[in-house]
């Protein structure tokens, strides 16, 4: 994968968008493009492209109802996914099945073309609806306890609290942080094993906006350092910043899936979406 700044098109062809610039100067590669975060462009030769996770027609049944019908979607390695969708609308109930938090009632879940197995799920960090944070510790001994649980050298546990800015927090105990550092410790845990695939479920729920900005830096810290991201958020200007391809699940069936080519039209299509779902239930 190639990635550099977007602003290295801000000279050529003034009068055309990103996308377009960026078509107009690589026509005659063989390239899939993504255009994430501050117009940041990562371009994946066709041939090199992988599926790191893929869903098959992945279906949720309860006694009362449906939580997901036939839902498929693909994650390429190296990208981040933006989950959208309203509150309830079936995304923690995907991203659950996918970690096997919860049984699946048909469909199935393919990690690196293969079925996925517990052997896989070891490569998946997650943070699911919040944090599973032991508030009378401190950052380094929450993350000391899974390193001893999962046999990992404890010398990874200074890594991720650099990779997170935690580094400082001593004695702190984490019920003393503040939600944004919680979060940022909670995202240390789900790292300590150098998953593949990182899942972060409505990631920015209550924090304010300096805590919502550095989620953000850091998720295009990870996403820079080759980790496939799902990111799960009902908070479209957040998502439509990151991602590089987005999908919309509204009342457990997967609406829409595509490159988040125009970040400024997102809203755009996730109304029409939730209009045209509204409309055919009618």
């Amino acid at each position: 994968m190639i990635e550099i700044p977007g602003k290295c098109f801000a000279e050529r062809n003034e009068g055309q968008n990103i996308s377009q610039k960026i078509h107009n100067f690589f026509v005659g590669y063989n390239l899939v493009i993504f255009i994430g975060y501050n117009n940041t462009i990562k371009m994946m030769e066709v041939n090199q492209m992988s599926i790191l996770l893929e869903t098959k027609g992945l279906t949720k049944k309860y006694k009362n109802g449906i939580a997901l019908n036939n839902v498929s979607i693909q994650v390429e390695k190296g990208t981040v996914y933006g989950l959208l969708g309203p509150n309830g609308a079936g995304k923690s109930t995907l991203l659950k099945i996918i970690t096997r938090a919860i049984p699946k009632s048909s469909g199935e879940v393919m990690f690196e073309n293969h079925v996925l197995d517990a052997d896989d799920v070891k490569k998946i960090g997650a943070i699911i609806e919040h944090p599973a944070i032991y508030p009378n510790l401190t950052a380094y001994e929450n993350l000391e306890i899974i390193t001893t649980l999962l046999n990992i050298d404890r010398k990874k546990i200074d890594e991720v609290l650099m990779m997170v800015s935690l580094t400082n927090t001593g004695k702190k105990l984490a019920k003393e942080f503040s939600l944004g550092m919680k979060q940022r410790l909670g995202i240390a845990m789900a790292l300590i094993n150098s998953p593949s695939l990182l899942i972060l479920d409505e990631p920015t729920n209550g924090l304010d906006p300096l805590g919502i900005q550095e989620l953000r830096e850091l998720i295009k810290t990870l996403s820079a350092h080759g980790i496939t991201i799902i990111l799960s958020s009902h908070i479209l200007s957040e998502v439509g910043q990151i991602a590089d391809k987005i999908g919309i699940i509204n009342k457990g069936h997967l609406s829409y899936e595509g490159q988040n080519t125009n970040q400024s039209k997102l809203e755009d299509l996730f109304m029409e979406i939730i209009r045209k779902d509204v409309m055919n239930d009618d």
